[in-house]
């Protein structure tokens, strides 16, 4: 009989692999072209595969919360109408893990081995393989939470294993049993940050989260995915990158003076709002124009200067997380290209409708923790780029107005910009100057500008 294998697609660059979160539907259920079949995620964003062929879907590849590459075959679609499984006519090298997976899985069974969870006590997703493992040599949840591994994510991988056991009886203990009844601190990378820092000291590795006991009455919340990917993406930002911040305060009156004056014209003609994001987006490209250095990625010893300038704009998703959508090549747009681009980006946030590319290619990013009547902040720049911009709040001010009659005190419009970035390659002062020509850009706005 005739049969299509469905394969994990490419879901954006950088991305190689992806954990099966829910298949929906069954073998022996009938699938439609294009109709949802398995939902799977990323490090970046979750998302529903489509069906490639129509037909009965007679054999699933990989189990709930397990892990594929891109490329690996996850199902089997016959195109006869016939529910039997059948065998593909060359066994994946991803089937012939599950099967070794299970072979050894019964073997620790029969020999009594240790129970492991799927995830790890600090929320990493195990691999079938690396908990048979684990069970047959009878290492515990705390042994792997202790390692530092190599995967995505810091998440262990058999290579990390074997090692581990290689060195197991020379090396001490890493971590006492696992105790009951605990609440581990958020998601830590637990030694992530070695498999990113190249050459790095090896301290890095024993460094350990607090275990905190729960007292009478709290409430234990478990993190949510993201939640967890966000923890561990921030905890080895601050690990690989030495974060340096520089402030400048801005008179941002001749902004909000057009602004007012241009966004009900500006609604009216384009059906879109005018918000201060895209103004202040539109001078951060023109400053990273003027100083290119920071518009980098750091690999081991080699800088990566970036062609185009991709603008990353933290946004609020409804749960709280926060996502960083992206204005590809924001360089070669003017000031409505980038509103239509925020606008869009942000509703699609909100509604969940990002796809994985809407969230890859970023260059430099900006944060607006002003929305929460922040006046400033120290943001932690999202790797591998190497510098983020925060943006306070826009308050009203006294301030000195100098003017060839004299000074005098007046009500000016003022902002705070906060700039971290990575002093491996970004000293103090590009980085300083960075901001600075920001500032520059947005108290200089023509007041009389077209739109």
């Amino acid at each position: 009989m005739a049969q299509i294998e469905i394969r994990l697609p490419k879901m954006g660059e950088s991305v190689t692999e992806a954990t099966i979160t829910n298949w929906l539907k069954e073998v022996g259920d009938t699938v439609a072209m294009d109709e949802p079949l398995v939902e799977v995620a990323t490090d970046k964003v979750d998302n529903e595969l489509p069906s490639e062929a129509a037909g009965v879907l007679v054999q699933k590849l990989f189990e709930k919360d397990q892990v594929a590459q891109v490329g690996d075959v996850i199902a089997i679609i016959s195109t006869d109408g016939d529910a039997a499984p059948a065998a593909p006519k060359a066994e994946p090298a991803a089937v012939a893990a599950v099967a070794e997976t299970v072979t050894q899985a019964q073997a620790v069974v029969s020999n009594g081995g240790v129970t492991l969870e799927k995830s790890s006590g600090n929320g990493k997703f195990i691999s079938p393989l690396v908990r048979s493992i684990a069970q047959k040599e009878n290492i515990s949840m705390s042994e792997i939470d202790a390692l530092g591994g190599t995967g995505m994510g810091g998440r262990v991988t058999k290579k990390d294993i074997l090692s581990y056991i290689d060195t197991r009886g020379t090396a001490p203990a890493a971590v006492a049993e696992s105790k009951p009844a605990i609440v581990s601190a958020p998601a830590a990378s637990n030694g992530a940050a070695p498999a990113v820092v190249s050459g790095g000291s090896s301290f890095l590795s024993n460094i350990k989260e607090p275990v905190v006991m729960p007292m009478a009455g709290d409430e234990i919340i478990e993190m949510d995915r993201m939640r967890k990917l966000i923890a561990e993406h921030m905890v080895m930002s601050k690990h690989v990158s030495p974060h340096v911040t520089s402030f400048v305060e801005a008179d941002v009156t001749n902004i909000v003076n057009w602004r007012n004056k241009m966004k009900k014209e500006f609604e009216k003609r384009e059906g879109e709002n005018l918000t201060f994001t895209p103004i202040f987006i539109e001078a951060v490209v023109k400053a990273i124009k003027d100083f290119p250095m920071i518009n980098v990625s750091l690999s081991g010893n080699q800088i990566i200067k970036r062609k185009d300038i991709n603008v990353g704009m933290a946004t609020a998703l409804p749960s709280g997380n926060l996502i960083v959508p992206v204005i590809k090549q924001a360089d070669r747009m003017n000031l409505t290209g980038i509103a239509k681009s925020v606008n869009e980006l942000a509703r699609n946030a909100r509604d969940n409708k990002l796809k994985p590319e809407d969230i890859q290619g970023g260059t430099y990013t900006v944060t607006n923790v002003g929305t929460f009547g922040n006046v400033m902040g120290t943001p932690i720049i999202n790797q591998p780029q190497v510098a983020i911009l925060a943006l306070g709040a826009i308050r009203k001010m006294p301030a000195v107005i100098e003017t060839p009659e004299g000074d005098f005190i007046g009500i000016r419009h003022k902002m705070f910009l906060s700039h971290s970035y990575d002093h491996r390659v970004v000293d103090g002062s590009l980085g300083g100057q960075f901001v600075r020509r920001v500032a520059d850009y947005l108290e200089q706005f023509d007041v009389n500008r077209e739109i």
